[in-house]
């Protein structure tokens, strides 16, 4: 237990995990006061007013840490680049938690606090996420873990909270728990968890059903430079503005659905459903552009480099050594991933229309067709002498079963 006139700073969402860890922490691990912040990375607005009010209503001592622009401009726009996948979705809450756990250790410093708390299950990755940033910044932290360490349900949460008139939206009827930022939206829990439940359209707040979808296609024109995307449709916006304004355009047309199964870092599989319009769209743009200015080695190694990279980004460590290395070769190959994308968006599906840039290695007189340039006698030789050793192999194959 902690001596009673001691501070305990929790990084907070104002959802039931942390909401319950409010009254936890001064009923069951000794701390007379408690400090919550809630760092937004594109929550919506009313989430982080709602997270203010209740946290100032259970008496805490609350801060809000805007964080929209640096978490796209330097964790969605990494990932974009890293072309961040994980499982066949684009990682969105994995990126965040670095972030929130670098503004909490600054929010720490600053009130001279070095205990912390959060709300991460046992059975999650978030707890991995959370806790490597927290200790990576502040290597002497105390950090506790309520729903981990006391092995609490779901239904054992709700109750308490009732109990504690700690002011929830869950039910036992509605326990979906909700994870939402810039890049996408996670949603978990309740029947969700069952494989073979279908999700109910009340879900989803960022995309419509494909049925519902418009019937016209929307074309559009995405500009990169440096692998960053700077303009939508040639206007120029900030990364955030830029996401949000994606977000919307790309949901209405029922595109960014995702639902899976996830190998968590646990070891255990769960089914996940994401909602991650902007991201989805931004990543085909992306890729459509790497595919154009790099060469196949560059796309090939690079793949197995993206995949390390998000292997990392996916288990929070943001500030591994390894995540260094591999992004000197991402950052060497985006210099030339500049130039324009199009595509069209229609009913749930994402379409590139065309792709343009200074470094395109691309040669129309080469290519086509109808061109003498490239000079198809000279492809002659090589041809012959293609595949000459699984030739040799062959021939040599066909000898001895006849011999035996």
């Amino acid at each position: 237990m902690s001596s009673q006139n001691s501070k305990v700073l929790l990084v907070y969402s104002g959802g039931l995990d942390t909401s319950i860890c409010i009254p936890l922490m001064r009923q069951e691990y000794g701390y007379k006061d408690v400090v919550t912040v809630t760092v937004d990375v594109g929550q919506p607005q009313s989430d982080i007013e709602q997270a203010a009010e209740k946290a100032k209503l259970l008496g805490t001592e609350h801060y809000t840490v805007d964080a929209k622009e640096e978490f796209a401009k330097d964790f969605c726009f990494a990932s974009l680049q890293a072309n961040g996948d994980y499982q066949g979705y684009p990682m969105s809450t994995s990126i965040a938690r670095p972030l929130i756990a670098a503004k909490a250790v600054e929010m720490a410093q600053r009130l001279g606090i070095t205990s912390f708390a959060h709300g991460c299950t046992g059975k999650g990755n978030d707890q991995y996420r959370i806790e490597f940033g927290i200790r990576s910044l502040m290597s002497h932290a105390t950090i506790h873990a309520p729903v981990r360490e006391r092995n609490m349900t779901r239904s054992w949460e709700i109750e308490y909270a009732q109990k504690n008139n700690v002011p929830i939206q869950q039910s036992l009827e509605k326990i979906w728990s909700i994870d939402e930022n810039l890049w996408g939206r996670s949603i978990e829990g309740g029947r969700l968890e069952e494989p073979d439940f279908a999700p109910p359209e009340e879900i989803f707040q960022w995309t419509q059903s494909v049925e519902k979808a418009p019937n016209a296609a929307t074309e559009m024109s995405i500009q990169f430079k440096k692998g960053i995307p700077v303009s939508l449709n040639g206007e120029t916006l900030s990364a955030a503005a830029l996401v949000i304004k994606l977000n919307k355009i790309a949901g209405d047309h029922g595109i960014g659905r995702i639902d899976i199964m996830e190998d968590r870092m646990m070891g255990l599989k769960v089914r996940e459903n994401y909602e991650c319009p902007g991201s989805v769209v931004l990543l085909k743009a992306h890729q459509a552009l790497e595919n154009l200015v790099l060469t196949r080695d560059e796309i090939r190694f690079k793949k197995t480099v993206d995949l390390e990279w998000s292997k990392l980004a996916y288990e929070g460590l943001w500030w591994d050594p390894f995540k260094t290395d591999l992004e000197c070769f991402i950052q060497k190959t985006q210099e030339r991933v500049t130039g324009h994308v199009k595509l069209k968006l229609f009913k749930g599906q994402t379409t590139v229309l065309g792709r343009s840039s200074d470094w395109a290695l691309y040669s129309e007189d080469l290519a086509s067709f109808d061109s003498t340039t490239f000079d198809q006698r000279e492809s002659t030789g090589s041809v012959k002498n293609f595949g000459m050793q699984p030739r040799m192999f062959q021939h040599l194959a066909e000898k001895f079963k006849t011999q035996m």
